[in-house]
């Protein structure tokens, strides 16, 4: 692990958390009086960390476990602040709700969506004030709100009329944010056009029903679809915003002050496109609007390349220059993420047993492979046709970037329990 000191925290991440930021937003790591900025591991100095995890006693049941590497986290809430400084993060819950990943954000300053009672109670078991969360879910059950409202969540989402009704009727001083459906979510892995957001024909009526209700609209919400490759998917959907701004003044009711640009960010070429696109809108629609407070739900741009999945190869057949492998975590498990968020996974041979000497197999001839999930389902198949080096048993397939819808919806179906799966912690900083 030429070039950088890598710091671990084994299973406690309290000792890790706490001397990396120290409940404070600035993220680093202290030496002899000094501090030294965290950064990414490293490809050599995450695959020693794993390989050190795999040969300790702890793993000789070889079960499947995660790296969250820390340093990725803080790499990318910098990227979020230098492109989108006026924009505050309220990070989605839903995509990955591993609590050591969850303290880190909160540290460094972010927010949370929550979607539902069992995630706002998650969130505030970590010590989190229900202050910093909006309940971003436009279709609550009734409970919800009445927990909501004892609690103090205070900010929510509404679609339609009787939404309005439910949040009277339960939590009528709660503030509302109207979400509206963008023009085009076409271009997402997941749309959420389809379930969320009032048409344009919709908006003057479910703001009068606001008005009428006595409930205070504060601003206005959206989500182009989780995933969006399209960055002028933002363009069309801040301009429409802005004319619920403006449909709200006309009403008579009091000045809308929150603006919420929801998800759709992913880290990457993704996002160096996206936050252009989005700054140039605000500055087009609410250039005059400084008061105006700007926050967005991005979920997969945090989570989804700050985790790393190892798993055990726990079975083999080979037909002819097939070679077949069952690995102990699959689409019931982690791997849901390819059912249910679109998602292609790649895997990397890590040989701990068959070729202690050359762990990737670097050089050796490949094959196309099949690797099956551990499940009775044939269903359960999570790659196929792959090119992998000739493996054995109790070697092991590591998978990155997999911290996005993955652990968060797993089932315990065959007995196979995603949640149970342990998250390793390190960061790194340059030596």
């Amino acid at each position: 692990m030429a070039g950088q000191t890598v710091i671990v925290s084994g299973l406690n991440p309290a000792a890790i958390l706490q001397s990396t930021i120290g409940g404070a937003p600035v993220v680093a790591a202290a030496e002899n009086g000094h501090t030294r900025k965290v950064v990414p591991l490293s490809k050599d100095a995450l695959q020693d960390f794993m390989v050190s995890i795999i040969t300790q006693k702890l793993q000789d049941d070889k079960q499947p476990f995660y790296v969250l590497d820390l340093g990725e986290v803080v790499s990318l809430m910098e990227q979020w602040n230098s492109a989108l400084p006026n924009i505050r993060p309220f990070y989605a819950v839903k995509c990955n709700p591993e609590p050591s990943f969850l303290s880190m954000l909160s540290a460094m300053g972010s927010n949370f969506d929550c979607a539902s009672r069992a995630e706002i109670e998650y969130v505030l078991s970590l010590g989190i004030s229900p202050d910093r969360i909006v309940f971003a879910n436009p279709c609550k059950p009734e409970s919800d709100i009445i927990f909501a409202e004892k609690i103090g969540v205070n900010l929510t989402t509404y679609d339609s009329e009787d939404e309005v009704y439910k949040i009277r009727k339960h939590h009528p001083k709660c503030e509302l944010l109207l979400r509206i459906k963008p023009m085009n979510d076409g271009n997402a892995r997941c749309p959420m056009g389809p379930k969320y957001g009032a048409l344009p024909e919709e908006i003057e009526p479910l703001l009068r029903t606001a008005q009428a209700a006595r409930l205070t609209v504060s601003g206005v919400s959206f989500h182009i679809g989780s995933g969006d490759t399209d960055s002028n998917a933002y363009l069309g959907a801040i301009a429409a915003a802005k004319q619920v701004f403006e449909t709200a003044t006309q009403l008579g009711m009091p000045k809308m002050m929150v603006l919420d640009v929801g998800g759709g960010f992913t880290s990457g070429h993704q996002f160096t496109s996206a936050a252009p696109a989005v700054k140039s809108a605000l500055e087009t629609h609410f250039q005059n609007s400084p008061e105006l407070t700007i926050i967005a739900e991005p979920g997969r741009f945090f989570a989804e390349t700050a985790f790393t999945l190892a798993t055990t190869i726990i079975g083999k057949r080979v037909r002819g220059e097939l070679k077949e492998y069952w690995i102990n975590d699959g689409l019931y498990g982690s791997m849901n993420c390819v059912l249910y968020d679109h998602a292609t996974v790649t895997a990397t041979p890590l040989a701990c047993m068959s070729n202690r000497n050359n762990l990737n197999c670097g050089g050796s001839k490949t094959f196309p492979s099949t690797v099956f999930g551990p499940t009775c389902d044939a269903l359960d198949t999570v790659l196929r046709d792959y090119q992998l080096p000739e493996l054995q048993v109790n070697d092991w397939l590591v998978f990155p970037n997999m911290g996005a819808y993955t652990k968060a919806a797993g089932s315990n179906f065959n007995g196979f329990n995603t949640s149970a799966i342990v998250t390793h912690l390190a960061y790194a900083y340059p030596s």
